[in-house]
């Protein structure tokens, strides 16, 4: 029998036996593969649902019924994007469900052992950026339930009058307190994360459907229009509309798509996730998108005005119970998809850089602390800036995924040695050329630049704004194809001597 070490428990797993082989440098207990994987079909599907029903999520989806299309052309493009979405879910998921591994560590395949570095590090930035904003979003609902409760904290939420670095003194009391209950959630482990997310996406909807009812009630069911806007496209002009729509869909989901293996890690079966996959994304996102619709519709009549904003609609009833039960669930839910898709991410990812010195609780607490320092209120106040933010951040997520996806799948033919994933050996399989994998690195620079292109100069040059919608896909596509042809072909060509998966 190989010799072996323990490892104790974590916040993500418990002690774990492995071999002595393992470098120090790319181990600690919560990167290890796993030994008990628990999670089922519900806790997959809990994860879409806090994924899925937030505040952004809410805006997005209505935004989607406002494009001047008709109600059918909309649900085809979201059954479209959202099955699309789902598809590139499933091909994440298996690499790390099968060998029990979060995102970072099963990059090391494709990027080398130290290389993996690279795409941990940008998926880490990018998740602090968007940690603070849902943050600010979360407490700017906060915000609305103090003032209702406490009128006399009005003028404390006047930026002009008690501001400091662009936020409210109310702002900043109601951000600084869901940054501690966040990090509370998160420093009690994944297990306790799991319960959270478990109740968060059921929670929201209970109260939407109750929202919901409330405006059928006030309006009556004639108030109901699937289409909020004028439909001012049709025929062959609505294509490019539609076109548009389904990459918006791709790109909301594009952060936690890429590091779903966060996640799939802890399914008991690959099935499991797949059906937790579909529960959680086509079927949800459907339901979740129509009644967003109907629900809005129902404010022009009841208010007199479209309201795409829940915590809004919910401040528009005239009874404070009501108004206090709505956006606190509305805030728990916005605080799920946070830790979902921005705390747990930057966890690992900063935890891979130095898995002796970071551990998962210090990747997530730098993640935290980063969330404050980039002011993430003012971003959002610019609309401008949030425009590039997402686009370059398709850019940038696509050529990663697509560099996984080829190695894993055309490369690899699905062939992972996980010991080889955390040794230091210069003959294992993922050394490459000193740790890094030329091939994975130029595909993701060309990927990058080539879609980030469209992004800075698309009010400059003729057709750029349009290419700039898809820059997650011409990322994606261009890394893909190009790590294929580098990975098998001329003085980068990987060895064939790619030994079985565990």
């Amino acid at each position: 029998m190989a010799d072996t070490v323990v490892l104790p428990g974590s916040g993500t797993a418990p002690a774990t036996e492995l071999p002595v082989t393992y470098d120090p440098r790319l181990t600690n207990e919560d990167l290890a593969p796993l030994r008990q994987q628990t999670w089922g079909t519900y806790n997959i599907f809990a994860f879409w649902m806090s994924d899925v029903h937030s505040v952004g999520g809410y805006v997005t989806a209505g935004s989607l019924f406002a494009l001047g299309l008709h109600s059918w052309q909309v649900l085809i493009a979201l059954v479209v994007g959202i099955t699309i979405v789902y598809g590139l879910c499933n091909l994440v998921a298996k690499p790390s469900q099968v060998t029990g591994v979060p995102y970072p560590v099963m990059c090391r395949s494709s990027f080398g052992v130290l290389g993996a570095n690279i795409p941990a590090i940008i998926r880490g930035l990018i998740a602090v950026a968007w940690y603070g904003i849902q943050t600010f979003l979360a407490s700017a609902a906060l915000d609305i339930v103090l003032i209702k409760l406490f009128p006399g904290l009005a003028p404390y939420a006047v930026v002009e009058d008690y501001g400091f670095l662009g936020l409210s003194a109310l702002g900043w009391g109601s951000y600084l307190l869901l940054w501690v209950l966040q990090a509370a959630v998160f420093w009690r482990g994944m297990e306790s994360i799991r319960k959270f997310i478990d109740f968060c996406g059921p929670a929201v909807y209970v109260v939407m459907f109750v929202l919901c009812g409330y405006l059928i009630w006030k309006a009556g069911w004639s108030g109901i229009d699937l289409n909020l806007g004028q439909v001012t496209k049709t025929g062959w002009s609505a294509v490019p509309v539609m076109l548009g729509a389904i990459a918006l869909v791709v790109s909301y989901f594009s952060g936690p798509m890429l590091n779903f293996g966060d996640f799939s890690r802890y399914g008991k079966t690959f099935a499991a996730v797949k059906r937790g996959n579909f529960l959680g994304l086509p079927l949800n996102f459907l339901v979740f998108s129509l009644l967003v619709v109907v629900t809005a519709s129902l404010t022009l009549p009841v208010f007199g005005e479209l309201i795409t904003d829940p915590v809004a609609t919910v401040a528009r009833i005239d009874n404070t119970f009501a108004i206090v039960l709505g956006a606190l669930t509305f805030t728990i839910a916005t605080i799920g998809i946070n830790i979902v898709a921005n705390f747990i991410s930057p966890a690992f990812d900063f935890s891979n850089v130095n898995p002796q010195r970071i551990s998962w609780r210090a990747g997530g607490m730098i993640a935290a602390v980063g969330s404050v320092l980039i002011t993430p209120w003012n971003l959002y106040n610019n609309p401008d800036v949030i425009h590039y933010t997402l686009e370059t951040l398709g850019a940038f997520i696509g050529p990663l995924f697509g560099v996984l996806i080829a190695d894993y799948y055309l490369v690899r033919k699905q062939r992972v040695n996980v010991d080889d994933l955390f040794t230091m050996s210069t003959t294992g399989t993922y050394w490459y050329r000193k740790g890094y994998n030329p091939a994975a690195v130029i595909a993701t620079v060309i990927g990058a630049a080539v879609a980030v292109f469209p992004v800075l100069t698309g009010g400059s040059i003729t057709g750029m704004y349009t290419a700039a919608q898809y820059s997650w896909f011409i990322g994606c596509g261009l890394a893909l194809v190009g790590y294929y042809l580098l990975a098998t072909r001329g003085p980068w060509k990987l060895p064939a001597n790619v030994v079985e998966s565990r």
